[in-house]
């Protein structure tokens, strides 16, 4: 049931779209290659265990909070639904 201007279907349409985004955004965030020995924020070691736990991982358990923490705060952005994206 579409309302105003959209069309039928448009409300599942963009759930589709923004999971689609959300499922890209988690597989780029995965490590690949070779893990570091050091930590690229702090440069402190990073654990054997973790570097075998997650293979290609860049970055200490600290800094990797952080940096998620960081990024969950713009995830939650919906471009596709914000009124700029819409005049465009």
């Amino acid at each position: 049931m579409a309302g105003g201007w959209a069309h039928d279907g448009a409300e599942q349409e963009q759930i589709e779209a923004t999971v689609n985004d959300a499922l890209q955004r988690a597989r780029q965030a995965i490590p690949t290659g070779p893990s570091a020995d050091t930590c690229e924020e702090c440069d402190k070691a990073i654990p054997k265990a973790r570097q075998l736990a997650l293979p290609g991982v860049q970055h200490c358990v600290e800094c990797q909070s952080k940096l998620e923490a960081h990024a969950k705060k713009f995830e939650l952005f919906n471009r596709r639904g914000s009124k700029d994206s819409q005049l465009r």
